[in-house]
């Protein structure tokens, strides 16, 4: 377990720990750190620390038993899991995929073939491909599943999204390419061609370092947007889909290109107006002190109702080597939180995992509360209620081939700072 510098930033709060023992599925014992983080306290629990460069996670219901499981792949060691929840946060690890090098990383969960069971999108960074992991309905009886081709031909696939791009009824893909320097989205051929590779159509190209892909109703037309960031282009953009077929499918519009190499965020109605806002992360491989990096952030959608036309930045707080930053009422006040991580610049320096406080009023000022400030390489993270306690956890993951999740206890001792 790592050296722990815990603090609120806010408050000079007591922070209490404690070790207890964790029972493992193979009988283990594991060792859980109790944290306490400005209003509330977490257990932290290894997930898995025996890989070596973990880079993509997501949350989902993938055997139907109502409780959220976990998803995790490894770019080095060539394999994609997903971790079995017994409905209390303990969870087991099932092999989906294995021997596929090529650096499996960001992945994406839904039903592609539309036969009522999830099934995992997933990025092969190195060589450039997509790929789709057929769930077939009972994925605990430790059977790989079966393996498809999306594309082979999209160079240094970095992030992808799933929606009905084109209202057929069926999910596309869409996907950034972060040293092609583009986007593209993918169209599911349907049942009857899903054996074949899908057709490409890029929307926007040569912007620097395409990252963040994401898919949401942005001017609530009824057709899915989507949400883009290229980091050494210092783009933060929406695309509208305008119902056209092929590349003109979506138009650029862009919602910020001040504030350096922006990094993942999330399409959110965090101020409850009715309309889809933006939370995002700055500061990825950017030199520590620049004043316009190095934090949280989101953007409120001021614009007539429905357009997205007009955005207006708030300051969430300081993350260093901002790399992501999603939501979810973690204090149950009936308000949005935060949770961010920082990656470490340029693969130097430390990052950190870290939850803000909302305000109430999300235009105020937020309250910081870190777990960890020295916690090398963190990238992606994911808000769920694991345990099924009515308190949502998360769960984060490192290049260094770690992946934990923190079990949210609810309020400190005192019930308050």
């Amino acid at each position: 377990m790592r050296n722990q510098s815990l603090r609120c930033v806010s408050t000079a709060t007591a922070l209490a720990f404690a070790w207890c023992a964790l029972g493992a599925d193979a009988g283990e014992e594991q060792a859980v750190l109790r944290i306490s983080a400005g209003s509330l306290q977490f257990e932290e629990r290894v997930i898995w620390d025996q890989g070596e460069y973990i880079y993509g996670i997501a949350a989902a219901d993938l055997d139907g038993d109502g409780d959220p499981d976990l998803t995790s792949s490894d770019a080095q060691t060539h394999v994609l899991f997903w971790y079995e929840n017994d409905g209390r946060g303990n969870l087991t690890q099932r092999l989906i995929g294995d021997n596929d090098p090529g650096y499996l990383e960001r992945h994406v969960v839904g039903d592609v073939n539309g036969d009522g069971h999830p099934d995992i999108v997933i990025v092969k960074n190195k060589v450039g491909h997509i790929l789709w992991f057929e769930n077939s309905g009972t994925p605990a009886d430790d059977q790989r599943w079966t393996r498809h081709v999306i594309t082979t031909s999209f160079m240094r696939a970095y992030d992808v999204a799933l929606s009905d791009l084109d209202g057929d009824g069926d999910l596309d893909v869409a996907g950034s390419a972060f040293r092609s320097d583009l986007f593209s989205w993918f169209e599911n051929p349907g049942p009857s061609g899903l054996s074949k590779q899908w057709n490409q159509y890029v929307f926007d190209q040569e912007i620097a370092n395409t990252r963040t892909i994401v898919a949401a109703d942005i001017n609530r037309d009824g057709r899915p947007d989507l949400l883009g960031t290229a980091t050494f282009g210092d783009l933060v953009a929406w695309y509208e889909n305008t119902g056209q077929e092929g590349e003109a499918r979506f138009r650029r519009h862009e919602i910020d290109r001040e504030f350096l190499h922006p990094g993942h965020g999330h399409p959110v109605d965090l101020d409850a107006d009715g309309d889809i806002d933006l939370t995002m992360a700055y500061g990825m491989r950017v030199e520590a002190g620049k004043t316009n990096s190095h934090q949280a952030a989101w953007y409120e959608n001021v614009g007539r109702p429905g357009d997205g036309a007009k955005w207006k930045r708030h300051e969430i707080g300081s993350v260093l080597y901002g790399y992501e930053a999603v939501t979810g009422d973690l204090d149950g006040d009936g308000d949005l939180d935060v949770v961010a991580t920082g990656c470490g610049g340029g693969h130097a320096d430390k990052g950190e995992l870290c939850w803000f406080e909302n305000p109430g009023d999300p235009k105020g000022r937020w309250k910081k509360c870190s777990l960890h400030q020295d916690w090398d390489l963190l990238n992606q993270v994911v808000i769920m209620d694991l345990d099924q306690d009515g308190r949502l956890d998360f769960a984060a993951c490192s290049e260094q081939g770690t992946f934990y999740w923190w079990r949210n206890l609810g309020p400190t001792l005192s019930g308050a700072d």
